[in-house]
């Protein structure tokens, strides 16, 4: 293990490598991710975000490759959230109404599936993206949404949720606080939550959220493949819950099972519950104490999902924690793109992995760099998950300079 005030990070003891695939191929089996395409792309408007090459970049920090996938354009939700919470609905109104072959996107607008009486109403606790997703999903297929936040969620999120038609709920303490507030009114009420995040006996819509995400992925496959780039030899990938971590992960260890890319799992160094876990190497989930102050609102996130984490434990490489400015370096980077590479508008919690790249790239990485193959050579594969979410932190970020490098960086 390494330290630094910039970056910390930490080889997963626990990797199994090509030991037991029971989670692998219970989680993440190769028709999954075909049955979460053929739904999504039923959705009117659905199309396939850019996979960003950013060649320039690449060539100036001394790798072969940086393919990014953009996420702000997806649906116009600047985010790539959506895709878990509609597919984790879709699965669910199936399961529901005991429907053997799948429900086409237009039956279930229909309102056929309830003509004698009233639609469920769905329910999910978030940051931001997740809630918005889950709030246009409900939307678009005639159903309603009440989203928790918590306290210190900003007012351009809150309000990206109410223009989905969604009602939000604001809950004292953290994000965690929200997701157990969400869970405890949804037994009460005899609502469902949509969650991104598992519990004991709470896993089959976590799995379909997975899964779900997997079309982003999948996407990315094909356009690398029409590139002329058989796989990517590293994926940086955000963690949070560890649900996107996990559905990375399971999706090209799953592809790629013999050979697959080296994973590192980036988080908030104030909101590090993957790291720690893996620090503790005890093979179970640990919760991160702590306000969760990050300007990586996303990724704020405590509790790990055990569903997630199962995932992560056997095949995550490396699980690294920044500070807030490396996220913040991201984002610049990416909004100021040098040679011919595209710029790309990418929020606190999209940009961290590309700060973390960039950081670790540095003289003092020399030691992760060799760990996991970083060199000339390598081909990252990075998700821009989310594009400025908050306008006008993004607008403070970018363009007025907060969280600035320290000097000596």
């Amino acid at each position: 293990m390494n330290t630094s005030p910039t970056l910390q990070w930490i080889a997963n003891s626990l990797a199994k490598g090509t030991a037991d695939r029971k989670n692998l191929d219970n989680l993440f089996p190769a028709e999954a991710a075909d049955e979460a395409q053929r739904f999504h792309h039923q959705i009117p408007g659905f199309g396939a975000t850019p996979l960003r090459r950013l060649s320039a970049l690449a060539a100036k920090i001394g790798v072969k490759e940086i393919l990014v996938k953009d996420e702000s354009l997806r649906l116009g939700l600047n985010a790539f959230k959506v895709l878990g919470g509609s597919f984790a609905i879709y699965k669910h109104l199936q399961q529901h109404h005991k429907k053997e072959q799948p429900l086409s996107y237009d039956e279930i607008r229909s309102h056929k599936l309830y003509p004698n009486g009233e639609a469920m109403v769905f329910v999910a606790a978030t940051d931001g993206n997740h809630g918005i997703g889950v709030a246009w999903a409900a939307r678009e297929l005639g159903y309603q949404a009440i989203i928790y936040v918590h306290q210190h969620t900003s007012r351009a999120r809150i309000d990206a949720i109410t223009r989905q038609g969604a009602r939000v709920v604001v809950v004292s303490g953290t994000y965690d606080d929200a997701v157990r507030q969400a869970g405890a009114d949804a037994k009460t009420n005899g609502w469902q939550v949509i969650s991104d995040t598992s519990w004991e006996g709470y896993e089959e819509i976590p799995r379909w959220v997975m899964q779900g995400y997997t079309t982003m992925l999948a996407e990315a496959r094909q356009q690398m493949a029409a590139e002329g780039i058989r796989q990517p030899t590293h994926v940086f990938v955000q963690g949070g819950v560890g649900a996107l971590a996990a559905a990375t992960v399971g999706y090209f260890k799953q592809l790629y099972y013999d050979n697959p890319p080296r994973f590192v799992v980036v988080e908030p160094e104030t909101a590090a519950c993957l790291y720690s876990s893996c620090r503790l190497a005890d093979g179970q989930p640990h919760s991160f104490p702590g306000k969760l102050d990050t300007i990586m609102a996303g990724l704020a996130c405590g509790d790990p999902s055990p569903l997630a984490w199962n995932i992560l434990r056997d095949y995550a490489d490396i699980f690294v924690t920044c500070q807030d400015y490396v996220a913040a370096r991201g984002m610049r980077v990416y909004g100021a793109p040098i040679g011919d590479d595209a710029r790309v508008i990418s929020g606190e919690s999209g940009a961290v992995t590309l700060g973390a790249l960039l950081t670790m790239m540095q003289p003092a990485y020399t030691a992760l760099r060799q760990k996991i193959g970083l060199d000339k050579n390598a081909r990252v594969l990075i998700i821009s998950t989310e594009g400025d979410t908050d306008p006008e932190d993004y607008l403070k970020i970018v363009w007025d300079g907060r969280f600035p490098l320290p000097e000596n960086q």
